[in-house]
């Protein structure tokens, strides 16, 4: 594949005055000599900046802004670069942060469109920060775009805002021209069965198994059953039913995910040594046990049983993209589902025993993730980006499958992309601490 790589040099910024620094400027080409330039929206609030030749980013100076004590500081580094029309782009840049409290808040970039006479084109663009760090300890903030049609230019700012005690350096920044990456395309599954009168695990496995056969030969790619999988319908209890991870039922189930060369997602009760805990396992295509969640939130009835919460939300990796779980009685606390969302999710997979629908379509419309349930008292279902189901498993149709495009990107009106805009302007942290 072929690329064209814009970089954006320093070097003639090292030469300039600073008091130039703080000029705004508007439309301009990139060339070899231009310089990045400062902008704020006032003075008052204009965050210290300059070129750090202490601070490198690939062995380069950095762009630095920094608070100065001053908690309204807002302002950004920018320059104008020419782009190619419905052309495909990835934007990428680095970033050092220092003593920033939010810096999903106070650190982004965006990106303005604009046609041959610098008007906006569209509605700007705030790329994306990954959750991951570079080998060199930089944070990344990265997404691919296709140029809108109207546009011969891009502004790319990186911006600094409400922090007075931090400081931020930016570097490697790039637009790098690529091919149209396409489709990602998923097929998301669910199961909607509550065995009854069964002999135990083994049996409602064997159940659940005929229905995973059938989502097979529908083409899925990960299939969801419900919370509890191995206790619903038995004698058994919290205690009683828990076994250990790897143990029978995740080798039975990994045994189909092999068979049909598909992922598994079901809740299991996991025994950890004294402890018990109400988990969610993912089986891979070849049958592995590639993770596994313990539901953090519980309500009473299972602290009473004796089952001991979870202290963590992963996410995990698939060969279609980043899949994290979440179980019952999590989906009526919003912080389950942002964590998921923010550590990269871009579907949620919910085992559930039954809960509020509203609830479910809350999570996946508030974090624009797609989302799959698989209950006995609620709606075994696919959700999508606006929590709308867009399909249902029922007694009637017991498995559903739906085939999604996650590199689709969802515009709102007014707001363009939403899930990039969610970090940037949620309340802070800060404003949420309570008596």
């Amino acid at each position: 594949m072929n690329t064209t790589t814009i970089c954006f040099p320093l070097r003639v910024l090292l030469m300039i005055p600073l008091v130039a620094l703080f000029h705004v400027s508007f439309t301009q080409s990139l060339t070899d000599t231009d310089p990045w330039q400062f902008s704020s929206q006032r003075p008052e609030i204009a965050p210290v900046n300059g070129i750090d030749d202490e601070i490198m980013i690939h062995d380069a100076p950095t762009l630095k802004l920094a608070g100065n004590g001053e908690k309204s500081a807002n302002g950004c580094w920018f320059v104008n670069v020419p782009v190619k029309s419905m052309s495909w782009y990835r934007f990428k840049t680095l970033y050092k942060g220092e003593n920033i409290a939010e810096q999903s808040r106070s650190v982004l970039a965006r990106i303005i469109w604009q046609d041959a006479e610098g008007k906006l084109v569209n509605r700007p663009e705030y790329p994306a920060t990954l959750a991951d760090i570079d080998e060199n300890g930089c944070s990344i903030i990265e997404q691919i775009y296709q140029v809108p049609e109207e546009a011969v230019s891009a502004r790319i700012e990186l911006i600094y805002r409400w922090d007075e005690d931090g400081q931020v350096n930016f570097g490697g920044t790039t637009m790098t021209l690529v091919e149209d990456p396409g489709p990602r395309k998923v097929r998301l599954a669910t199961i909607h069965h509550r065995p009854e009168n069964s002999s135990g695990a083994m049996q409602n496995l064997e159940e659940f198994a005929s229905f995973i056969e059938r989502a097979a030969r529908q083409g899925a790619d990960i299939v969801c059953l419900p919370e509890g999988a191995t206790q619903v319908g038995t004698q058994s209890n919290y205690m009683s039913a828990s076994e250990p991870l790897p143990g029978p039922s995740s080798k039975f189930l990994g045994e189909i995910a092999k068979k049909h060369k598909l992922y598994i997602v079901a809740g299991i009760l996991e025994k950890d040594g004294s402890t018990v805990y109400n988990t969610a396992i993912l089986l891979d295509r070849e049958g592995n046990l590639a993770g596994k969640y313990r539901k953090v939130s519980l309500p009473r009835e299972e602290i009473e049983g004796g089952v001991t919460p979870g202290d963590s939300f992963p996410v995990f990796d698939t060969d279609f993209g980043k899949v994290g779980i979440m179980i019952c009685w999590d989906v009526s606390f919003p912080e389950a589902a942002r964590t998921l969302a923010f550590n990269g999710a871009e579907v949620i997979m919910m085992p559930i025993w039954g809960g509020h629908l509203t609830l479910a379509k809350a999570r996946a419309l508030e974090n624009q993730v797609y989302l799959v349930s698989s209950t006995y008292d609620m709606k075994s279902a696919v959700f999508d980006q606006e929590g709308e189901i867009i399909g249902e498993a029922s007694d009637e149709n017991p498995v559903v499958v739906v085939e999604v495009d996650l590199n689709e990107r969802k515009y709102w009106p007014w707001l363009g992309d939403f899930k990039n805009r969610i970090r940037r302007e949620m309340p802070p942290q800060s404003a949420l601490q309570t008596k």
